[in-house]
């Protein structure tokens, strides 16, 4: 729900622990996904590219979350931003697996 993530995202007192790049197979496609690991939960989000420049402006100047990677902060300052995909998976219910590359 669009409200609900806005409210997740608020709070100041949350520490972002790590974000990276990732692709997902969904049935006959790729999508191009970004992590957010939180102290408290895992948030995952589609990538979307913005089609539309700014017009004329410095877009060196957009102000982007310093503890975010170089690769994301340039991919943000270049237009692009991330939706959220699904709701924010608590820590205390993820169960993570070593799966064989296929």
């Amino acid at each position: 729900r669009e409200n609900s993530s806005e409210n997740i995202l608020s709070s100041t007192n949350r520490l972002l622990l790590h974000e990276g790049r990732l692709m997902l197979v969904e049935s006959t496609r790729l999508l191009d996904i970004c992590l957010f690991l939180f102290e408290d939960f895992l948030l995952i989000t589609k990538i979307k590219h913005n089609k539309k420049k700014y017009g004329g402006s410095d877009t060196s100047l957009i102000p982007v979350c310093p503890s975010l990677t170089p690769e994301l902060q340039s991919f943000i300052r270049e237009g692009g931003f991330c939706t959220v995909l699904d709701q924010p998976i608590p820590l205390d219910r993820l169960i993570l697996k070593n799966v064989e590359p296929v």
